[in-house]
């Protein structure tokens, strides 16, 4: 090892004072009488400087001890580099191992709905939202909505794993069961992660507030229209996403801003999937593609006017073969009915939507709206055919940082949602009929905690077919009503 600066530092100094407190003299000869003297003079030779020769041993044996101090912490130095570099290669090698990248992420929505008005009548049709909360009943109650853990992270450079459990599934009127909901990796061609292939159970990009997560979703409930098109948002199959760095980025920056994006499935994404809905078997020799596409701009070329918003646009398509499931029901003009007749080899879907979102930096606006033709069920001649399908949402909403002098964060919502169509994903693709206003706001309470209350007006087609003692059902009344709606939402 090479004497450091400091260590030459010490050295240098040591020297020094030794050299200068050494007693030294200068001794001159005459050069007749050969005698010595102390000082120059007339005919005097001088011979050299001489020092005591008792003075010198000693600096000898203080240098020797010096240098013999230095050797030993030299070699003091030599031994912790290679402690600390040993250290160092463990640590780089352990970090290197898969388990030791992977994050635990998760969130719990505790639920309350009390009705106001409408239905509450038995044997009439009940207020049931979308996406399966059947909490909403004729008695208020508690309920989890959802219970998730996030299980995600790189494993290399190239490959990330994601899965996801909800211990909040319902059952044949049990609650809380495990169901997966995600289990995908991604495949990227570069580090950036530009261009990556998604193969699993995941997200299918069709529609925006469909990729929204459940966590970061302002109203409670995603609207009929475009959630029809994927009951539960999610299928098994593969898709392929593009995603420019600078896209990444400014999603990025929008969600540290608090504001709340759909995710990253790319500016351009494709995909080819079962289409039978979550966790279940393909059922027909026809496998779904979706089409997705969408890209955020910055507003600054505007000026003063919006402040630096972002406004995000995009379209998606999808088309495929959606098996259903025929049972036998009775309706609720009282006509029973056996097991409607439908295709084996399943009825085609086709849908189109688009979709403008302007982040609340305060105000924003959301909208989405599809169009297309999908499989129902025809009550009249008890048959699954292809019908029209058409709908969408549109909502407001303003956000307000520093609530009450407080660091939470305070978002007002209304949305309006129309849909007329069918809903694969109930008994028989029952064809509903949907106008919802919800009033509400979300309190972001801290990072940890958020609270959202919603004033809900439903008119929709009851889709829950229910059997009664007697072995008969009832479903597809129109069921309308007011409710107040809460839910806590802890994060984690």
């Amino acid at each position: 090892m090479k004497l450091t600066k400091m260590k030459l530092a010490i050295i240098s100094v040591l020297g020094f004072s030794l050299s200068t407190s050494a007693l030294a003299i200068d001794l001159y000869m005459d050069s007749e009488t050969k005698q010595l003297f102390a000082e120059d003079g007339p005919g005097r030779i001088k011979l050299g400087t001489f020092e005591k020769v008792e003075d010198k041993t000693k600096e000898k044996e203080e240098m020797a001890e010096i240098r013999n101090d230095l050797k030993n912490k030299e070699q003091e130095f030599k031994e912790l580099e290679e402690r600390v570099v040993a250290v160092k290669e463990a640590n780089d090698k352990n970090d290197e191992k898969w388990f030791n990248k992977i994050s635990l992420r998760g969130y719990t929505q505790l639920r309350y709905n009390q009705k106001l008005t409408g239905d509450r009548v038995a044997g009439q049709p009940e207020l049931r939202s979308n996406e399966g909360d059947r909490s909403i009943k004729d008695n208020s109650n508690f309920t989890f909505r959802r219970v998730r853990l996030v299980f995600s992270g790189d494993v290399n450079e190239y490959v990330s794993l994601y899965l996801q459990p909800d211990f909040a599934t319902s059952t044949g009127g049990t609650q809380n069961f495990a169901q997966l909901r995600d289990a995908y990796a991604d495949l990227a061609f570069d580090k950036s992660h530009e261009y990556r292939i998604r193969a699993g159970q995941s997200k299918v990009p069709f529609g925006w507030e469909n990729l929204q997560s459940s966590q970061n979703r302002l109203s409670l409930d995603r609207a009929d229209a475009l959630n029809s098109a994927v009951p539960s948002e999610r299928d098994l199959g593969l898709f392929a996403y593009w995603s420019p760095t600078h896209v990444q980025k400014l999603w990025k920056d929008l969600s540290l801003k608090g504001l709340k994006t759909s995710g990253d499935y790319g500016i351009v994404g494709f995909g080819i999937y079962n289409g039978q809905g979550i966790n279940r078997d393909e059922t027909n020799d026809d496998l779904y593609m979706v089409a997705h596409a969408t890209y955020p701009i910055e507003l600054d070329f505007l000026g003063s006017i919006f402040n630096g918003q972002v406004l995000e646009v995009g379209a998606d398509a999808m088309t495929g073969k959606f098996n259903v499931s025929p049972v036998a029901y009775r309706t609720f003009d009282g006509i029973s009915k056996g097991r409607p007749t439908a295709d084996k080899k399943g009825n085609s879907e086709d849908r189109a939507a688009i979709h403008a979102v302007l982040f609340p930096q305060p105000f924003g606006l959301q909208a989405e709206w599809n169009w297309g033709k999908g499989p129902t069920l025809n009550v009249t001649d008890n048959v699954i055919e292809r019908k029209s399908l058409r709908g969408g949402y549109v909502q407001a909403m303003y956000k307000i940082d520093k609530v009450l002098g407080t660091q939470g964060t305070l978002i007002p919502f209304v949305k309006w949602q129309h849909y007329d169509g069918p809903h694969k994903g109930a008994a028989n693709a029952a064809y509903t009929h949907v106008e919802e206003i919800d009033f509400g706001f979300e309190w972001q309470m801290m990072k940890a905690l958020e609270l959202v209350m919603t004033y809900t007006m439903m008119d929709r087609t009851n889709t829950v077919n229910s059997v009664r003692s007697d072995g008969t059902s009832d479903f597809l009344g129109q069921a309308s009503g007011d409710l107040l709606r809460t839910q806590l939402q802890w994060n984690y």
